[in-house]
């Protein structure tokens, strides 16, 4: 699969830029906004402002992923999401399902959402490979090593950028051999899944080597994420800022990202890092 990054995904919108994609946690628990949106006609209408702020699609997850955090069952997950990915949906917007269940993306993906994002890259749930492939939709694969109650055990490295890729490449395999089509997925380097801080910056850092070196877009995930509190913090012994706080450090490394051929960011406020991925794009133009 090597090759150039990529920024067309078979399945959704073509973007002439990196793409936004903005988030909405429809969780009780969420490291980022503390359950702000769990009420369904809430999350809707926070999806909507994002895209009225520059979303291009809006990522709706029912079950938090944050370091330690435990696991709803499926039934939960499913009242959580479905009736805001329908309503969405219902209103056009592009709408990306998060979860790691095979029955919750089938039910998504038929309440209208047009893509599906698990952070377990496909590990997670045997039965979720063939089910996306037989939806058709296009499917993000995350680097991941375990579940969150247990992640930060396993943030262990000898190269952190060859081992992200070559983990990355064996989930890539077994979706394609899965029969998922290979113009329709998506990497993502996992910043902050398995990850200290310093990995995720060496992450950062090598964003366009890794995505040319496995082919397809790539998904960047970093927003109010641990490391960008580790450096906002200045000092090892300090106290970093708290998630809200570190949305200017979020549009940086959107930035970064777009720079360097990411075919979307993952950010939960829209607008700078909207602003940001049309800079990027207008001074790439410029210098045609």
């Amino acid at each position: 699969m090597n090759g150039e990054v990529l920024r067309t995904v078979n399945g959704l919108p073509q973007w002439d830029r990196c793409a936004v994609m903005g988030v909405v946690n429809v969780t009780p628990d969420s490291f980022s906004d503390g359950g702000r949106f769990f009420d369904p006609a809430t999350a809707v209408k926070r999806g909507l402002t994002l895209v009225a702020e520059g979303a291009d699609l809006v990522d709706v997850g029912g079950e938090s992923t944050r370091p330690g955090a435990q696991r709803v069952d499926e039934a939960e997950e499913l009242r959580r999401v479905l009736p805001v990915v329908r309503a969405l949906a219902g209103e056009g917007v592009v709408v990306s399902v998060d979860t790691m269940r095979a029955g919750v993306a089938e039910q998504a993906v038929a309440a209208g959402a047009r893509l599906v994002n698990d952070v377990s890259g496909g590990r997670a749930d045997p039965r979720m490979v063939p089910t996306v492939a037989a939806a058709g939709v296009p499917f993000v694969v995350m680097h991941w090593r375990g579940q969150s109650a247990d992640m930060n055990d396993r943030a262990v490295y000898t190269d952190v950028v060859r081992e992200v890729t070559d983990e990355l490449r064996v989930a890539l395999d077994a979706a394609v051999d899965g029969g998922i089509a290979p113009d329709r997925l998506i990497i993502d380097p996992g910043l902050g899944f398995a990850k200290q801080a310093g990995h995720d910056l060496t992450l950062v850092a090598a964003l366009r080597a890794l995505g040319a070196e496995l082919g397809r877009p790539m998904l960047v995930a970093a927003s109010r994420k641990r490391f960008l509190g580790r450096v906002l913090a200045g000092a090892p012994d300090a106290a970093p800022p708290p998630a809200r706080e570190r949305d200017a450090a979020t549009a940086a490394v959107s930035t970064l990202a777009a720079r360097d051929g990411a075919w979307a960011v993952r950010v939960h406020e829209v607008r700078a890092s909207a602003d940001a991925v049309r800079l990027v794009h207008a001074v790439e133009r410029a210098a045609r």
